[in-house]
């Protein structure tokens, strides 16, 4: 088939495909995964194990300002691993102001370059551009790097960048595409003149004085690394932050963000950006609680108003596959099954899923075992913990306070909680104010744990060991007998005994 595929007139090659599949009755994959990011290779990988056929096709659109990426997805190259690099890099100048509290001396004034920091991050992530090419090498998963459309059920094609047509035939095919950051296109000036989170970590300058517009996680990760590197940044929400985790939560992460030098423009919502002379973008946008219009400028704006599923140019009507009209997201059943047998879906591009990259990745191995693997198990997304990467981290797993409530009646739930104050920052003499842990339980006698909230330092890491205890059906009198490791910020969970209900104090005293 490759012989073929390298003839010059692309008709012909589609139409010998076709003729080839029809005399020998067989699709030439078992598995054609779309989509090149955490969930697909996860699934493609997978199903090469049990010895299968398997092709990955992967194509990167450039950003409308032209950025790309490699072999990946979203998490590699524009997601997690820069963000958290970064955050890194931001979490180490405040450690330099710490230091001098602890009888390092540094001189002043400590500058941080954006170029070196930004070379480092995207060297490492180049790196693993390649390591994801070896390994489907490795695996003999064929790699296709062109962008495929459907044909037909069980055919997809493209063309490749010398604009040759290439035509894939499968038995199973699963569309794992994610998802791209989406522009406001009802303010003027937002598509020629913003970024998204596709281009920031890809700049080789630093962004200067820098607005960030949106709540989302991804927004307030975003301005706390830039803060934490010495930037002027603000952040403008129109509503709430951080939708959908718990907003007692959010808002001590946002309370924390402002005393640590981020700025916020709340209720407010941009109606238009224009380049100045000077280069710089103005901003016009409307306060609406003083119901009147503002303008400032800056040097860069970025987007992190939401992110739509990337699934436009594959041609799901013609072979009914069904989205949702709203979001643009495939539907799927607990077997990632789309509305077409043969045709699955994994990641942020599934209706009603977490757009968390471990997520896809478990997700898309469960379904390459259960296809060829004679599995029967299904991907459990309940009590699924994540983290917000914001300058004091926020981790939680579990319901928020107001899911538990609205699932089982404010009668029905205890909350446990503590403001205590890390070791680390008594010396330092950093402010503790929005170090927070909260425990959501039901109030009969057994008192599961429903949900469990932390914020403070390292909080993916104390999250994710309570995790375990939880999706295992943990209660509060089993939290209380484990005992705590001595001094860590992660011990005050185990400690946990004032009540929102009791209306005490709920400060941490002693060590």
């Amino acid at each position: 088939m490759a012989a073929l595929w390298r003839r010059p007139r692309p008709p012909a090659v589609s139409g010998l495909c076709r003729t080839l599949r029809a005399l020998s009755g067989k699709n030439e994959y078992d598995l054609l995964v779309i989509g090149g990011g955490s969930g697909g290779l996860a699934c493609a990988k997978e199903a090469a194990q049990f010895g299968r056929k398997v092709a990955v096709l992967d194509y990167v659109d450039p950003s409308p300002q032209g950025t790309m990426w490699g072999l990946g997805g979203t998490c590699v190259n524009v997601g997690c691993i820069p963000k958290k690099l970064m955050h890194q890099a931001a979490l180490l100048g405040s450690a330099l102001k710490d230091a001098q509290h602890y009888g390092w001396n540094i001189s002043q004034p400590v500058r941080h370059t954006w170029s070196v920091m930004a070379q480092g991050v995207q060297n490492y992530v180049k790196s693993l551009n390649w390591g994801h090419r070896v390994q489907l090498q490795e695996k003999k998963v064929k790699y296709f790097n062109i962008k495929g459309r459907f044909s037909d059920p069980h055919t997809v094609r493209g063309l490749t960048k010398a604009g040759k047509e290439t035509v894939v035939t499968a038995d199973n095919i699963v569309i794992a595409t994610g998802g791209r950051p989406k522009y406001p296109m009802d303010v003027a000036g937002a598509l020629e003149y913003g970024i998204t989170s596709d281009d920031l970590f890809w700049l080789k300058e630093s962004p200067g004085k820098t607005l960030v517009v949106g709540a989302s996680y991804v927004s307030l990760e975003c301005a706390g690394f830039l803060t934490g590197i010495g930037l002027d940044t603000t952040v403008m929400m129109r509503s709430v932050p951080l939708r959908g985790f718990d907003q007692q939560m959010a808002s001590l992460v946002t309370e924390h963000m402002e005393s640590y030098g981020t700025k916020f423009l709340k209720r407010c919502f941009p109606t238009k950006v224009e380049k100045l002379k000077s280069n710089r973008l103005q901003v016009t946008w409307k306060n609406a609680d003083l119901d009147k219009e503002e303008t400032d400028s800056f040097d860069t704006v970025m987007w992190a108003v939401g992110r739509a599923p990337d699934t436009k140019t594959l041609n799901l009507d013609t072979v009914g596959v069904k989205t949702n009209s709203e979001t643009g997201k495939i539907i799927v059943d607990a077997s990632e099954a789309t509305s077409v047998p043969h045709i699955y879906a994994v990641g942020d591009i599934t209706e009603g899923r977490p757009e968390l990259t471990p997520t896809a990745i478990a997700a898309g191995k469960l379904l390459a075992q259960r296809l060829f693997g004679q599995s029967s198990e299904l991907m459990d997304y309940d009590n699924v913990p994540t983290t917000v990467f914001t300058p004091l981290e926020y981790g939680c797993v579990g319901l928020s306070e107001e899911a538990a409530v609205q699932r089982h009646g404010a009668d029905n739930i205890e909350v446990y909680h503590a403001y205590y104050k890390p070791l680390e920052f008594t010396v330092a003499e950093r402010d503790a104010a929005q170090c927070y842990i909260k425990m959501v339980c039901l109030r009969e006698r057994e008192q599961r744990i429903l949900g469990l909230h932390f914020i403070g330092p390292n909080a993916g890491e104390v999250i994710q060991g309570f995790a375990l205890g939880i999706k295992c059906g943990a209660t509060y009198p089993q939290m209380m007998k484990t005992v705590g490791i001595h001094p860590t910020c992660a011990e005050e969970v185990t400690k946990l005994h004032i009540t929102k209900r009791s209306g005490l104090d709920a400060t941490v005293t002693g060590c």
